[in-house]
């Protein structure tokens, strides 16, 4: 891959400079994932994406991962 090059979002297809050599410059970095939330993205994806996918890819495994925690944490009581 290039340094800078324009590719799709491998989930919805807009158009994304792509700057995996320069991380702090990309797009994506605007996003800050945990470990857990960047292992939840790759299991789905591979490529690239872009900070709108995955901004809403965040909010969906906290969606997921909160509910789990408060179904755990209502067991107990």
């Amino acid at each position: 891959m290039a340094k800078h090059e324009i590719i799709p979002c491998e989930r919805c297809g807009s158009s994304i400079e792509c700057k995996a050599n320069s991380y702090t410059k990309c797009q994506c970095s605007v996003v800050q994932l945990s470990l857990n939330e960047m292992q939840y993205i790759s299991e789905q994806h591979d490529g690239c994406l872009c900070s709108v996918c995955l901004f809403s890819l965040q909010q969906e495994y906290r969606e997921i991962f909160a509910s789990s925690s408060d179904f755990h944490n209502n067991i107990g009581e």
